[in-house]
Parts: structure tokens; C-alpha cells; sequence
């Protein structure tokens, strides 16, 4: 049984790992904290704490680092959350605030997580499976090229150009424009997709041909939108990382590379009360991530869809930051997106 005070040992211990990379030995924590005992008593806490497994020692006569084991115990029971700095919180506001569409909030979100955390940034583009038809527009352009417009009710906006016939008149774009969005304003995006195939059949046989043309890029705006897509920054934190890794570092950015690697340990990952979710280590073995530590927040839009977004970087890592961080932004997601 690892009594309060080993507890507190492998608090400190993690602690100035991360800080340092260094093992950390009895002495080292005798003389930066105040526990009160002798280095045989802490040394003590560390055997019992090594027979936990807890902590490991890298090397013979060398200081102790924490294992995969030892960071869970310090994630799940340890670890504080330290509150964002006014700067950073301001930084979120600013940045993401100044985004026009879904597209550029998630672009900008991951960039902003990547230097909040130092890590690999990813968020998930929000789940379509349940989204609806907001609203189609067609934007007339030079002659002979048009604008189709997808809007789902997550805020995801889809543009198409393409080359139409020269000669269309007005009432013909209105009349397909209003049609368009009678037929399928509310849908869901699989009905929708069925929906555009039988469009053409309610035009005359001279208008038939365009509106085929028009409702087949507007069919693969609809298809497209219903794949899950992961947005990521920061790859190059990794490399900066590389002696955290042993041997290669190429097999772990061959993985992360992988999106639907990555949307699978997404799904995989079961989140606490509060939607978030850590996993570490060898819980990552399977997906090629065994020397990775993920960290991810649930995030919902205006339409209540769930997606998630995160970090990934190497399993020295410092949690009480980045999961400060990886909540106050999914917080501040959903919150922009929930006024869109």
C-alpha cells in the first residue's frame, strides 16, 4: 500500500523529470522539499514506490523516473490543474475570436494549442453523422462559372466552383436557388444526397442538363462533408522532443500522419465526467503510440454535435499545463461556436 507521503514522493518525482529530464534521486529531493525525514526514509518511499512500479530506475546507482504507470497515478490522483495566465486566457479570446468560419476556427485553434502546450495539436472537425442542410447559395461569377455553397447547421461551410453554361437567365437561378432550399433546408446529409439526384427531373429537358451539372458538385459537397477530418499543428514540437523518444522518432510521426489511426484512439479514449480523457504510454502501444501521451476535451458546436480536440507529445510531459489548456480552449470553442 503506497502510503500519502510516497504519494508525494512520486508527485515530485514526475515534477522534476519534466522539468529536467534528469532522474531524480533521494538527495536532490531532501534538499529542494520540505518533507521533514531523512534521505533514508525518502529512499525508502522510492523502494516501495519502484515495487509499485511506479518508478523505474534507467541506469545502475542513478535517480528514479516515473513509469507509464507512475505518470497514470499522477494524472488521475496528483496532478493540479494550473489556471491559465490572464495573457493566455486573452490570447485565446483574440485569436480564435477574430475567426469568419469553421474552417479558420479550427485552423486556428490547433496553432493556438501548439503554443499554448508545446505539443502536437489536433481537433477533430465536428462529427456530420447527425448534421442537417443549413442553406444552399449559387453565387454567380464570370460568364460561364458559378459558386455552389454548402451550409450545414454545425456552421461548416462548403464552396465549389464551377463551369456552367453561358446564356442563364435570373429567374432560372432563382428558381433552382428556391427549390433547392425548399427540397432540402433540414435534411439530414445522406437524405440530402438523394434528395439532389431527383432534382434535375422537376426542370424542363432544356434546363435539366444544367441543373444535373449544378446538383452533382453539390452531391459531392454533401459526401465530402460527412468524413471525419482531424485538423493538426505543431509536428515540429516532436522533433524538438526527439531524446524523449527511444531509438527512432520516425515511426511515431509515420503514425500521427494516419488520421484514421488518430480518429480511432480518439474514439477509444473514455472521458471522465467533465468530457475529458488521457491516455498514456503503452495504452497507445496499438496505435503505434506506446512513447505518447494523449490528452483530449470534448467540444460541441450550435447544432450540439461532439467532437474532440487535444495534444499528443512524448509521455514526459507537463499535464498540469496542458490540460489546463487543452480545457480552457475546448471551453471557449464551444462557446464561439455556440453563438455562430
Amino acid at each position: 500500500m503506497v502510503s500519502e507521503r510516497s504519494l508525494e514522493v512520486l508527485r515530485v518525482i514526475v515534477q522534476d523529470y519534466i522539468a529536467s529530464r534528469e532522474p531524480v534521486g533521494s538527495k536532490s529531493i531532501v534538499d529542494r522539499y520540505s518533507f521533514g525525514v531523512s534521505a533514508a526514509t525518502i529512499r525508502n518511499d522510492m523502494a516501495l514506490l519502484e515495487e509499485e512500479e511506479l518508478i523505474a530506475a534507467p541506469h545502475t546507482s542513478s535517480g528514479r523516473i516515473p513509469t507509464d504507470k507512475g505518470y497514470r497515478v499522477f494524472v488521475d490522483q496528483l496532478a493540479d490543474l494550473r489556471p491559465l495566465t490572464s495573457a493566455q486566457r486573452t490570447a485565446i479570446e483574440t485569436f480564435l475570436g477574430a475567426s469568419t468560419d469553421l474552417d479558420e476556427v479550427l485552423s486556428r485553434t490547433v496553432r493556438l494549442l501548439s503554443q499554448l502546450t508545446h505539443q502536437v495539436a489536433l481537433v477533430q472537425y465536428p462529427s456530420l453523422s447527425r448534421s442537417r442542410i443549413r442553406h444552399i447559395e449559387l453565387v454567380r461569377l464570370a460568364s460561364g462559372r458559378m459558386m455552389t455553397v454548402l451550409i450545414t447547421d454545425t456552421g461548416r461551410v462548403e464552396q465549389r466552383l464551377i463551369d456552367i453554361p453561358t446564356g442563364l437567365t435570373d429567374p432560372f437561378f432563382d428558381e433552382l436557388r428556391a427549390k433547392l432550399n425548399s427540397s432540402l433546408g433540414g435534411l439530414g446529409l445522406a437524405e440530402a444526397a438523394e434528395k439532389l439526384a431527383t432534382l434535375p427531373t422537376q426542370f424542363s429537358r432544356e434546363d435539366a442538363p444544367t441543373v444535373e451539372l449544378i446538383t452533382i458538385a453539390l452531391i459531392d459537397q454533401v459526401l465530402a462533408n460527412r468524413a471525419d477530418k482531424l485538423v493538426m499543428a505543431g509536428a515540429a514540437n516532436l522533433v524538438r522532443t526527439e531524446e524523449d523518444f527511444t531509438g527512432s522518432i520516425y515511426p511515431v510521426l509515420e503514425a500521427i500522419e494516419e488520421q484514421v489511426t488518430l480518429l480511432r484512439l480518439f474514439g477509444e479514449m473514455a472521458p471522465d465526467q467533465n468530457g475529458f480523457a488521457v491516455s498514456i504510454g503503452q495504452e497507445n502501444a496499438s496505435f503505434g503510440l506506446g512513447e505518447t501521451s494523449v490528452l483530449t476535451s470534448g467540444y460541441s458546436t450550435s447544432g450540439g454535435e461532439l467532437s474532440r480536440l487535444g495534444v499528443l507529445g512524448p509521455t514526459r510531459m507537463d499535464y498540469s499545463n496542458n490540460m489546463a489548456a487543452v480545457r480552457a480552449v475546448a471551453r471557449y470553442l464551444s462557446r464561439l461556436l455556440g453563438e455562430n
